[in-house]
């Protein structure tokens, strides 16, 4: 009897090492694939991944060698541009990218800098990870993503990416259309990360009474500009979405709030900033944005 040939799953690259970029290294390698970082450091890389009550220690290879055919990019959305103004010298002529990151705003800049021939997806995840310290990940929240296509070339090779995102961060559903998905995500950043950041609480604190008028403001002002840019949310949506996360992730920091209280740059350009652009865009005032906007600025590591 002939013997069933072995799957051969192509190569990925993962860039930097954050927590997502190792959650998804760690369950590509433990899926199969082989993985490979790309980081500022040269040399082997270890690091011990934490899930389900188990640990693994993963061992990936040295740095990593171009060109990249397969490329994961889970990193801040303002270390995008300059990640993949390294990247691009390196990327093969019909290289996948798939960018994950909070907020919006770096599908244009990305796209203009990319071959007709070089396919964008975006995935979002729901999927909770950090670092305890330098060389360990723990997967801290069970999750589903959410991908979509971006330009004609990403679909050349859409099962491909499809199984490989599945076993990183996967369950997942691929969209046709992902900016809904982006813009409801959107909402419910604007609303958690700029209030945790600036009260400095937990997520679940914000489902006191004393956010509820704040919380609403800040909804109401999203579904306009919303709207205006031809994403049609209701106010009761947004708001059961927000409230749903808030309960869920009680005892959560969100990132916005860690990165404020360890003196990091924050994502708050492509969260708060990017609807205050789109605003303007479409001469609309968004106060309760604008407020919060500068004040967090004002907190902002120089």
């Amino acid at each position: 009897m002939a013997q069933p040939h072995s799957v051969i799953f192509p190569l990925w690259t993962v860039v930097g090492e954050g927590a997502i970029g190792l959650l998804s290294a760690a369950r590509l390698h433990r899926a199969g694939y082989p993985v490979q970082l790309h980081r500022r450091l040269k040399g082997p890389f270890q690091f011990v991944f934490q899930s389900a009550g188990a640990s693994q220690r993963i061992h990936l290879p040295n740095q990593a060698q171009p060109p990249f055919s397969y490329v994961l990019l889970p990193v801040k959305a303002y270390a995008v541009i300059e990640a993949l103004q390294q990247l691009m010298p390196l990327l093969a002529d019909n290289a996948q990218l798939v960018l994950s990151h909070n907020g919006m705003g770096t599908i244009e800049q990305v796209l203009p800098l990319l071959k007709p021939s070089q396919g964008l997806w975006f995935l979002s995840t729901s999927h909770g990870a950090f670092k305890s310290d330098d060389a360990t990940v723990i997967h801290s929240g069970m999750g589903q993503s959410v991908s979509g296509a971006l330009n004609q070339a990403a679909l050349a090779q859409q099962l491909e990416i499809e199984q490989a995102m599945q076993a990183a961060l996967g369950p997942l559903t691929v969209l046709e259309d992902i900016w809904p998905a982006l813009w409801q995500k959107l909402a419910v950043n604007a609303v958690i990360n700029p209030l945790t950041a600036l009260h400095q609480c937990k997520n679940g604190e914000l489902g006191e009474t004393k956010y509820a008028s704040a919380i609403r403001v800040l909804i109401e002002e999203f579904v306009l500009v919303a709207k205006a840019s031809n994403q049609n949310f209701s106010l009761e949506a947004i708001e059961q979405r927000v409230a749903l996360v808030i309960k869920h992730t009680a005892d959560n920091y969100s990132s916005m709030q860690q990165d404020f209280a360890k003196g990091r740059r924050s994502e708050l350009e492509y969260i708060t900033g990017f609807l205050l652009r789109q605003a303007r865009l479409h001469q609309l005032d968004l106060p309760a944005h604008q407020a919060i906007y500068q004040l967090l600025l004002q907190k902002s590591p120089r």
